[in-house]
């Protein structure tokens, strides 16, 4: 079993189960966070590339800075629009 720490207070971890992961990403719409940090929008084409080749649907999303969670808006959009999410981090 891994053990993942909560980078927002790890004095007191709380244990938290991982969402459920789909088997396959084949015919599923994959939404890509860009945070706005240097260079996350090159990691995300690598990985734009790669989910297409696997038969997904991908559609792009940034926040408007890296120095604050998303905005509640975006956040519901993505939700409403997408099976899975991955977010970018790069420097």
């Amino acid at each position: 079993m891994t053990t993942v720490l909560d980078p927002t207070n790890e004095a007191t971890p709380t244990r938290i189960e991982p969402s459920m992961r789909p088997e396959s990403l084949s015919g599923l719409t994959v939404g890509l966070l860009d945070i706005s940090k240097p260079r996350g929008d090159v990691f995300l084409d690598q990985i734009e590339s790669k989910l297409t080749e696997l038969g997904s649907t991908v559609k792009r999303y940034a926040k408007p800075t890296f120095a604050k969670p998303a905005p509640v808006d975006l956040r519901h959009q993505i939700a409403i629009e997408c099976d899975a999410v991955i977010e970018a981090l790069a420097d």
